[in-house]
């Protein structure tokens, strides 16, 4: 355990939805949902409006629509929220070498290593900095943890959400994790917390007083070790910068069952070229193919090969795919394919490129194997696989059609261009009409059209960016720390960024966060006036009140 509180976690407010409700001015201060609409939909994220209902992410959207019928449920725009986070983990580096990204909107940071002074003020000043510069790259808002390791840092984060900063001081940790319910730390989930409960440990506090001979009793080794050492609030993982993939994937849910075989190996064919795109993307090879089936009855079925060496070749990975597809029985209906590679490795072995083309050539001299036009050795293309009998893929959603393409459907929340109305996103589609909202971030809220599906006037469009490009982050000198109460609320103000001895120059923000809230359409319940104190239903634990060592911050 270190002693200052020189370990941060970053995780950005309701990331997916903030960044509609920023593009989308008609959407500021509205439920919005985003994930996957289809019958077999899961929500992603759902902003803190929507959550005021009970809408979390993991849930079936079918469910949440039930709770809020009237929010904005949209797909994903995976482009734009890939721009916004390289710009907040640029933000990041610049302040530590040793930046762990856990996922698009979440990391860790060291720093320590970015030759932060170890102090409660400096490293508390550089969160308030940090959040500051988000805001002006962004408009977006993060919430800041700052502790001496991982855990708490994480734990200080939930603590601190919406957009707000916590720091727990050292020494302070048994005291505040006692307490808390055993589900708030990192590694408890429903099935082991029930476990617990049984044997009379339902805090903390208990799960520290039963000890880490009972609890490898009640575990196992490994997990009753763990949470004895985290129930003590000892975490010593060092924060890694650079995290070596273990494999890459692409998986696809589909709204109705697929039970025809043709059509499951024309899906994993495409969904093997998908995975080497990926592959290829990353630098990548592998040697390990990995077929997965969730079948109608959700029984899920892992099938893999291991090859003679790794391969970035799409027809190696597709054959071999097809292959483990011939030893699964999908007579019932498939819910659910996927494929991924494994073993991976920064290179190729040049023979097996000719894999594919050479085992199929054996099997048809032996009269074993279909023919070369089979779906199982076919390439299906972009506008094949986006035919108009393709079902919602729900894991996952593709990124929206680039300008210039005809899309086969308009996807709510996407963005389109019309020659004379300008820049727009889809509201609905269907019976042939698509409507669509014209408005831009910064704009106020925009006017509302509707179109033929195929009017040419009409376009798939890039997102816009939600900071003009003229404006860049704040600059100025280094502000002290504040002397009043400590907890960062989701305040309007200004402050100058501020980044550690050493640190880059400053670089050009991407591109207004709109302004002015709208009326939420569902008749929500009374809400705290302070968006601070909001329960935050997916964090079991996590307490808005402020617990002994926790240092909350206020501007």
């Amino acid at each position: 355990m270190r002693a200052a509180p020189t370990i941060l976690h970053l995780d950005m407010d309701a990331f997916f939805a903030a960044a509609e409700q920023a593009a989308k001015p008609s959407l500021r201060g509205k439920p919005v949902v985003v994930g996957g609409l289809g019958p077999r939909g899961v929500v992603a994220t759902a902003s803190y409006e929507a959550r005021v209902f009970g809408v979390h992410s993991a849930m079936s959207t079918a469910q949440a629509r039930r709770l809020c019928p009237n929010a904005a449920y949209l797909t994903p725009r995976f482009s734009l929220y890939r721009q916004l986070s390289d710009a907040v983990m640029e933000l990041l580096r610049e302040l530590s070498p040793l930046v762990e990204p856990l996922s698009l909107d979440e990391a860790f940071v060291d720093l320590e290593a970015g030759g932060v002074a170890p102090t409660a003020d400096a490293v508390r000043a550089v969160g308030e900095r940090l959040r500051a510069d988000i805001r002006a790259a962004t408009s977006l808002t993060g919430s800041v943890g700052l502790a001496a390791s991982k855990m708490l840092a994480k734990m200080a984060s939930e603590q601190a959400k919406p957009d707000g900063l916590v720091l727990i001081e050292p020494g302070t940790e048994r005291q505040l994790l006692a307490p808390m319910p055993v589900r708030a730390l990192p590694g408890v989930g429903p099935a082991t917390a029930a476990h617990l409960r049984r044997s009379g440990i339902g805090t903390v506090a208990e799960l520290e007083q039963a000890g880490e001979e009972e609890l490898v009793r009640l575990l196992g080794k490994a997990h009753g070790a763990a949470l004895a050492a985290m129930a003590a609030g000892r975490d010593d993982r060092a924060v890694v910068a650079e995290r070596d993939a273990k494999s890459v994937s692409v998986e696809d849910t589909f709204d109705v069952d697929l039970h025809d075989r043709v059509r499951v190996y024309t899906e994993v064919a495409r969904l093997a070229e998908r995975c080497v795109e990926r592959l290829r993307g990353a630098g990548r090879s592998g040697r390990t193919v990995v077929l997965k089936v969730r079948r109608y009855d959700f029984s899920t079925l892992t099938r893999s090969e291991t090859l003679r060496g790794p391969t970035d070749d799409p027809a190696v990975v597709r054959e071999a795919a097809a292959r483990l597809l011939d030893g699964v029985d999908t007579t019932g209906g498939v819910r659910l394919l996927g494929v991924g590679v494994s073993g991976l490795a920064s290179f190729t072995q040049e023979d097996l490129f000719a894999q594919a083309a050479t085992e199929r050539a054996a099997a048809e001299a032996e009269g074993a194997g279909p023919p070369a036009e089979s779906p199982r050795s076919g390439e299906p293309g972009p506008a094949e696989a986006a035919g108009a009998d393709a079902p919602d893929r729900t894991a996952g959603p593709a990124d929206p059609e680039q300008p210039g393409d005809t899309p086969r459907r308009w996807f709510p929340g996407h963005d389109v261009h019309h020659a004379e109305h300008g820049p727009g996103w889809v509201q609905g589609s269907g019976l042939g009409r698509v409507t669509v909202r014209f408005e831009r971030p910064g704009s106020p809220p925009g006017r509302v059209l509707t179109f033929a599906v195929d009017d040419p006037e009409l376009r798939p469009a890039d997102p816009l960016p939600l900071v003009p490009a003229a404006e860049g982050r704040p600059s100025g000198p280094p502000d002290p720390p504040s002397a009043g109460p400590e907890r960062s609320g989701a305040a309007d103000e200004t402050v100058p960024p501020v980044r550690p001895p050493g640190t880059p120059g400053e670089r050009p923000g991407p591109p207004g966060r709109p302004s002015g809230a709208q009326e939420p359409p569902c008749a929500a319940p009374d809400q705290p006036s302070d968006p601070a104190i909001r329960p935050k239903p997916s964090s079991p634990g996590a307490s808005s009140e402020a617990s002994p060592g926790v240092a909350a911050s206020s501007p």
